[in-house]
Formats: structure tokens, C-alpha cells, sequence
């Protein structure tokens, strides 16, 4: 907006301008012309011819210049068979005849530069004087470097004043700018801070043409919490409903020995898998889509250390570094799950030692878990991302840590990698989550 307002006002002051030094040059060439009329008339009224037929002057022009050598004011009367009859100013130079083929019985106004390093305007007029047998031409001339000075002034003035106004207007129309979008940036903000978790709704108060805007985003916001609640409850209702049917049937099978008890007992097992994972799938994407959380990851992290210590009655070492501060943009419980399975996948499958490492980088914070277990070849690790899949079926555990761990975390816009352990030889996981300011 400011830069198509600073380029429609240059575009209209230099039109106007431009006008406007046409308008004041032709206003001072006038002026200019007008003035030496003036002194011709007053030539040709005073002159007269003497008793041996030459010109002379009953009067002498009024201005001194033209008695001042080489002023630039000058006058001359010359005609056939008359010797030029020049002012003092003149000297030793004449002015000359009439331009060839110019009929100077009116005025006739024209450049010249018969002298050198000094154009003159000139004026002229064919007269025939009482007594005299042919016209006699006057001529009054005056250096134009005196009107290009005064056109060289003006033009200045002019520049500079359209320049001050072009400045003013532009400088107005900046502030305008900046004034009239000031509520939006503050829209902007406000959309910023509820991104980061630092706000819920938009809550400032608005201009009345920015308010409906506001009205809308803040509604926008209600239907998706409104979604988003709807979807945790389908959720918990179809986990309740699921639930109960497949530990009937696991009992029932459990009760019985034989194939196709076993069958439906493995069967029962693959469903409970999906099942779970799905529903936790389904709790993180209707958590996420309303989520305007921060969650300071340390504490989170600090009480998952607490809890695995505690289940594996301090047969697991666990160790925890990195920054204090670092926040995700997202819930805590989400938080919770997806570490809590990184963390207790490393208890159950290492030696006993656990690493957490939780680094801030610019847009994201890191989580690194990892053991001093005998670790996975690089081959195999893409496996652990599939449901179900165990790569140590001798230890507990359904096959969905990592795929649900991996699944959050996408919804997120976030990732899980699979490395090794420089430090103590085992598994290394990184997952990088979006970071809350």
C-alpha cells in the first residue's frame, strides 16, 4: 500500500510539476518579452529624424543599463542608407538585421547569438519615422541569461516545494498504513501466540471493521475444540465397546484347549493391537487438532523417569541431561506417551542403563533415549515401526511402542529416528517434536 501510494504520488506530482514549470516558464518568458515591448515602444515614441536625416532620440530609455557598456540591456536603430544608430551599451558591436524573411511590421520577438559567450532575446519592429523615405528597423535585446536565471530559480523553488509535499504525502500515507493495519498485526499475533500455546482465543479488544473477523476466528476455534471433544468421546466409547466383547471371547478361549480356542485367543490378540492403537491414534489427532498447549518437557520427562524407576524396582539406571526450559507445543499426555514408550522399550530391552538427552533447537525440541541393550542392525530397524512387530518376542510387550510413538508424532509434525549409541552401545531414538516459545 505504501509503496503503490509513494508511486501514484511521484507519478501525479511530476505530471503536475512538469505542468506546472510549462505553465510559470511561458508566465516568465512573457513577462520577460513584455518588458522589452515596453522599452521598444518607448524607442520608437521618442525617436525622430534630424536635419540631416539621422535618428536620434528625444528622450533616453529610462533604464541605466542601456547607457552601462556591455550591461546586456541594448538597443539599436538601423535602416537602408542609415548608419546604425546603437546604444552606449552596445560599444562596439551591432545587433544586426532582422531574421531573413520575417515581415517585422509587428513585433518580432526570436533568440540570437551574434554575440559570443551572450544568447540575447530580441525584439524588433519595422518603422517608417515622418520624413523618412524607408523604414527604419528597432531593435531592443537583452542577454537571456537573465531569464534563464530566473527560470533556473523558479524551476528550484518548484522542485524543492513538490519534493517537500511528495515527502509529506508519502510519509502521511506511510502512517495511514501503518495506523489502519495495526489491529490486524495484532490479529496476527494473537493467532501466533495461540499456535505457541501461550493463548486460547483471540481475547483483545478491536476496531468495530476488524471485530467481525476476530468473531469468526474465535468461532472457528469453539467448532474445532467442539470437534475435537466429539472425537474423544466417539473414541472412549468405541474403546468401551470393543473392550468388553474381546475379553469376553479372550476368557471364553482361554477356558478351552484346543486349535480353534488358540486360533481365536491369537486372533483376539491381533484385534486388541489394532484396536489399541487406533484409539491412541484417535486420542492424539482429536487432542492435536484443538490443542493450543505448552508443555515444559523436563517435568513431563522428570516424572516418566520416576515411574519406570519405580516399576522395574531400581534394576534400571536411568540418567537425565540437556535444557531445563525447552517446551513442546502440544499436551502432556501426549508428550507422555510417546516418551514414556521410548523410555520403557529402552528398560525392557537394555542392560540396565538408560540416557535421556532433551535438547531445544530452533523450531523444534529433541528427545534422545537411549540404551546400552545390544542395539539393532541398521536393516532391521525400519521393522520396529510396523504394528505388532517384535523384534524380542522373549520380553513383554504388544509390537505398538514405536508405531504409536512414530504415529503422534507425525500428527504433530514431528518424526522418530533410529541410530546407534556412541556412549553406551545400544539403541539410540530421536524423536523431534514442534517447539513451544
Amino acid at each position: 500500500m505504501i509503496l503503490i501510494a509513494a508511486v501514484w504520488i511521484t507519478l501525479l506530482l511530476g505530471l503536475g510539476g512538469f505542468a506546472l514549470d510549462r505553465v510559470l516558464d511561458e508566465t516568465l518568458t512573457a513577462s520577460f518579452d513584455e518588458q522589452l515591448a515596453n522599452n521598444l515602444n518607448a524607442m520608437i515614441n521618442s525617436a525622430e529624424l534630424d536635419e540631416v536625416g539621422e535618428v536620434r532620440l528625444l528622450r533616453p530609455l529610462g533604464d541605466q543599463r542601456f547607457a552601462e557598456p556591455y550591461s546586456g540591456l541594448y538597443w539599436q536603430v538601423s535602416g537602408e542608407g542609415h548608419t546604425p544608430f546603437p546604444s552606449r551599451s552596445l560599444w562596439d558591436r551591432q545587433l544586426g538585421p532582422p531574421p531573413a524573411g520575417r515581415d517585422c511590421r509587428q513585433p518580432c520577438k526570436y533568440e540570437a547569438t551574434i554575440f559570443a559567450r551572450e544568447p540575447l532575446r530580441i525584439i524588433g519592429r519595422s518603422v517608417r519615422l515622418p520624413g523618412a523615405a524607408e523604414p527604419l528597423y528597432f531593435q531592443v535585446a537583452q542577454s537571456s541569461r537573465d531569464l534563464d536565471a530566473q527560470r533556473a530559480r523558479t524551476r528550484s523553488i518548484l522542485f524543492w516545494s513538490l519534493s517537500v509535499l511528495g515527502l509529506g504525502l508519502i510519509a502521511m500515507a506511510a502512517f495511514q498504513s501503518t495506523y489502519g493495519l495495526a489491529p490486524l498485526r495484532r490479529v496476527s499475533d494473537a493467532i501466533a501466540a495461540i499456535r505457541s500455546g501461550r493463548a486460547k482465543r483471540v481475547a483483545a479488544q478491536f476496531p468495530v471493521e476488524v471485530a467481525p473477523l476476530v468473531s469468526e476466528i474465535n468461532e472457528l476455534l469453539d467448532h474445532g475444540d467442539a470437534q475435537a471433544e466429539a472425537a474423544r468421546r466417539h473414541a472412549g466409547n468405541l474403546a468401551h465397546a470393543l473392550k468388553t466383547p474381546m475379553s469376553i471371547m479372550l476368557g471364553e478361549a482361554r477356558g478351552r484347549d484346543d486349535a480353534l480356542a488358540r486360533t481365536i485367543e491369537a486372533q483376539v490378540q491381533v484385534m486388541r493391537r489394532h484396536v489399541d492403537h487406533q484409539l491412541a491414534r484417535a486420542r492424539a489427532a482429536g487432542r492435536r487438532s484443538a490443542s493450543s498447549a505448552r508443555t515444559p518437557v523436563w517435568p513431563a520427562v522428570e516424572a516418566i523417569v520416576r515411574t519406570v524407576e519405580r516399576l522395574h524396582n531400581g534394576r534400571v539406571t536411568i540418567d537425565l541431561a540437556g535444557d531445563r526450559t525447552a517446551a513442546f507445543r502440544g499436551e502432556r499426555q501426549d508428550l507422555e506417551e510417546m516418551v514414556g514408550n521410548l523410555v520403557e522399550n529402552a528398560a525392557i530391552h537394555g542392560g540396565g542403563r538408560v540416557f535421556i538427552t532433551i535438547e531445544a533447537k530452533a523450531d523444534m525440541v529433541e528427545v534422545q533415549v537411549e540404551d546400552d541393550g545390544a542395539g539393532i542392525p541398521e536393516a532391521m530397524r525400519s521393522r520396529l515401526f510396523e504394528r505388532g512387530e517384535r523384534l524380542d518376542t522373549d520380553k513383554p510387550g504388544t509390537g505398538l511402542g514405536l508405531a504409536i510413538v512414530r504415529d503422534v508424532a507425525e500428527l504433530y509434525g514431528g518424526q522418530v529416528s533410529l541410530d546407534s549409541s556412541e556412549d553406551l552401545g545400544g539403541l539410540l531414538v530421536t524423536i523431534s517434536l514442534p517447539r513451544a516459545r
